[in-house]
């Protein structure tokens, strides 16, 4: 079984691609969740944040105090560093559990933001980046999430220049409006399953 890694800058509509890859019966593990997820359920990554950013960090009942942890490190580099150096190795481990069970499958794919920033691709067989102009990806975010432009382009700039995505990636799937991108996602499926079949 291949494990493919897919990212794309904010905008790029990787989500949407990996719906169309979901359709065609291929697994697909979203990092974001599954970081929220051990942010609770992993007990060492738990322990690990309560000693980093205090007591604080999570309420009585065990759930994370989202609120405080925003506080620390939004527009904090340095404090944000810290808490991706502890959650993005839990979320790998997460990651090496839940291929488990797709083993029977000839590829999964592991949708992650910060996939090549986070060193997740190692993780990975091949890359697959989805890509958009930045104009297209602007709108499409201002639109999506009620943002000013000034906003859209802050986020873009802490991500890793869309070039350089591509210049790693194995595949790259042009999501712009003159596009089909159907077509682009049938033909790396069948790519993958070849590839699938020399393993």
């Amino acid at each position: 079984m291949l494990r493919i890694g897919i990212t794309g800058n904010i905008g790029s509509g990787k989500t949407t691609v990996c719906r169309l890859f979901e359709l065609l019966g291929v697994p697909v593990f979203y990092a974001d969740y599954h970081a929220k997820k051990v942010m609770t359920e992993d007990l060492v990554l738990v322990e690990a944040i309560r000693k980093t950013f205090g007591k604080e960090a999570y309420f009585e009942d065990q759930t994370l105090n989202r609120k405080y942890i925003s506080s620390i490190v939004f527009n904090n580099d340095a404090e944000l560093k810290k808490l991706n150096a502890l959650v993005h190795p839990a979320v790998f481990r997460a990651f090496d559990v839940w291929a488990e069970q797709y083993q029977h499958k000839n590829y999964v794919l592991k949708e992650a933001a910060l996939l090549f920033e986070s060193g997740s691709d190692q993780q990975c067989d091949q890359t697959i980046v989805v890509s958009a102009t930045l104009d297209e990806r602007v709108k499409r975010v201002m639109q999506r999430d009620n943002l000013s432009e000034e906003e859209v382009l802050g986020r873009e700039k802490k991500q890793m220049p869309q070039v350089e995505k591509e210049a790693k990636a194995d595949f790259i799937i042009l999501n712009e409006a003159q596009t089909m991108v159907i077509p682009q996602v049938l033909k790396i499926n069948e790519a993958l399953l070849e590839l699938a079949k020399k393993q």
